[in-house]
């Protein structure tokens, strides 16, 4: 599975463009605040349409502005977890990591991983930031993902629970073969998750 990934956008003022091609582990997309990383990502998964360029994943054109092909964010089949959890509040764990997976999903695998088995009658409120961000990153691997993106999975998190989220982000890129792309400005975490590095 690989990305060929060559976007261009205008919002406001800035235009926000990235190219680069990817295959399997992570790529991260490294640079300073407010240079569009996070635009490109929206515009990967659907929810943010580009002026030009195109997004294919494993030979699959997902949009192509020549061609006029643009698949809704359902069908390309992406998980993605934004710099918020975005957990529902009104569901436990359990039911929020069921959620959008298909029916049968088996989830013991993930919640062994990602080291959140004691969680699944918790509140989403009564999480600590580390335990909201595996929860988030569990659900958006049980919706069974072809390629998953991560925006900045690690801000406002203390060294301990960064850790504890970085140690899963690695298993998932070491053992998973499925394509990742992440966004980050912190070198640390560039260098240490990151199979290739594409700097905006």
């Amino acid at each position: 599975m690989s990305f060929d990934v060559a976007l261009t956008k205008r919002l406001g003022d800035t235009e926000v463009s990235a190219e680069f091609a990817a295959g399997e582990g992570a790529t991260v997309l490294f640079g300073p605040s407010g240079v569009g990383k996070t635009s490109v990502l929206n515009m990967i998964a659907g929810l943010l349409v580009p002026d030009a360029g195109h997004v294919r994943v494993g030979g699959e054109t997902l949009f192509d502005a020549a061609t006029g092909i643009d698949l809704p964010p359902e069908r390309r089949r992406g998980g993605y977890v934004f710099q918020e959890p975005r957990l529902f509040p009104h569901l436990r764990v359990r039911a929020n990591l069921s959620y959008g997976a298909p029916e049968g999903t088996a989830i013991g695998d993930t919640l062994a991983f990602l080291g959140i088995d004691a969680l699944l009658d918790r509140w989403p409120r009564t999480l600590s930031g580390g335990e909201a961000r595996r929860v988030a990153i569990g659900r958006a691997l049980l919706s069974a993902p072809r390629f998953l993106l991560l925006d900045e999975p690690l801000s406002s998190l203390d060294r301990a629970r960064r850790e504890e989220v970085m140690r899963a982000i690695e298993h998932i890129r070491d053992r998973m073969q499925m394509p990742i792309l992440m966004v980050t400005h912190d070198p640390e975490e560039a260098e240490r998750i990151g199979t290739r590095i594409v700097r905006m």
